[in-house]
């Protein structure tokens, strides 16, 4: 079965949306904070560094395949990726660069190279003061000719984690990635004196098959692979617990992240909350529906703070008053969602507060009843 594809609109203000790790599209502090982690680690390692940007509409083999993902694992899911084409996405991980860049390498093979590879990576996410459907990520690749082992690597997390959150502790976790060995889940204390864990990015040893399958001879050849979630590492380091404040554009907000010192917030706006009960398709996900309301109202995005699903009833244990209020047919669930409204910089009126709740109404619900969804 063909996956669900990208509306051309969707797709449009996906590639126009401003990469915030890129210095050719205005200064951001997410820059300064790239450059001192790979300034880090090529200090350590005395080592060249590539730094690489590419499309980000890729194909299923660069994205999947030659990364070792299982033809149907999880990760293919159009519920989660936001596919093009068939055989063309927006990248999921800017992994989707490196085996095109280890074939290069291979070609020529250096004694040592750092494959830094920052930019926007695109997934189906749910709505909240963590989350985007559009995160920066940061790949760092180091090969080497020679032998790099798990001492290594732990090495460079205590370098990245030294560099990025200064004073901050971490520890690493097992887990696995079809491109590495040895995988590592990367969490750092939420706060400097402690507190709950929080995961910024996952690493290893680059996979045998990976470096072989571009070429490289695996008898002289070893990687160290680290992905970092970057709007996590940096909300972190600025103390910040909203991720719109990132793009923000009012200037009392925008002109302080244009550098790394701790944010100081600008006021206190109230929140208003909504609730909704809706009907959805049964196996709807709530990453669908965060995928929903974006591309329904991209434009007031910013004014959204979450959307969380309280509760959750199938057709079959709801009375026929239920049915008949919504419009709701077999095969459909029932969802009751609360809506955080706040605007990061004003105080928003509670017109426009309906006007948004209206907007998410339109964009999610899919039953023949439409209570809050005249046109204004």
């Amino acid at each position: 079965m063909n996956p669900p594809i990208l509306s051309y609109e969707a797709l449009e203000r996906a590639l126009h949306l401003r990469d915030l790790t890129d210095a050719l599209q205005g200064p951001h502090a997410m820059q300064q904070l790239v450059e001192t982690i790979h300034e880090a680690l090529a200090h350590r390692w005395q080592c060249h560094r590539h730094l690489h940007r590419a499309n980000p509409v890729v194909s299923v083999a660069e994205n999947y395949d030659r990364l070792g993902y299982p033809p149907e694992g999880a990760a293919r899911d159009a519920r989660y990726t936001r596919y093009v084409t068939p055989r063309v996405l927006l990248r999921t991980s800017m992994s989707a660069a490196i085996p095109g860049l280890l074939r290069a390498l291979a070609l020529d093979p250096p004694d040592e190279v750092l494959l830094i590879c920052p930019g926007l990576v695109y997934r189906r996410d749910s709505i909240d003061r963590l989350h985007t459907g559009e995160p920066h990520q940061l790949d760092l690749w180091r090969i080497k000719r020679g032998r790099l082992d798990h001492d290594d690597l732990l090495d460079m997390v205590q370098a990245v984690v030294e560099a990025a959150l200064p004073g901050r502790r971490h520890r690493v976790v097992p887990t696995e990635h079809p491109y590495t060995t040895g995988g590592l889940e990367i969490e750092v204390a939420a706060g400097e004196a402690g507190g709950d864990w929080v995961e910024i990015g996952e690493c290893g040893m680059a996979a045998p098959h990976l470096l072989e399958e571009a070429g490289l001879d695996i008898r002289e050849t070893s990687g160290l692979a680290m992905g970092l979630g970057l709007d996590r590492l940096l909300m972190l380091r600025k103390g910040i617990d909203d991720i719109r404040l990132l793009r923000a554009e009012d200037s009392r907000i925008a002109r302080q992240m244009l550098d790394l010192a701790p944010y100081v917030p600008v006021s206190s706006q109230p929140a208003i909350q909504r609730d909704l009960s809706v009907a959805v398709e049964a196996e709807t996900t709530p990453e669908e529906l965060g995928d929903r309301i974006r591309e329904a109202m991209h434009e007031h995005l910013d004014q959204l703070e979450s959307v969380d699903v309280l509760d959750e009833m199938a057709y079959a244990d709801l009375p026929p008053a239920a049915h008949a209020r919504m419009g709701m047919q077999a095969g459909q669930k029932n969802v009751l969602l609360r809506l955080v409204i706040r605007d990061p910089a004003r105080t928003l009126t509670r017109e426009e507060a309906n006007d948004i709740r209206d907007l998410v109404y339109r964009a999610v619900h899919q039953g023949a009843c439409m209570e809050w969804a005249v046109p204004r």
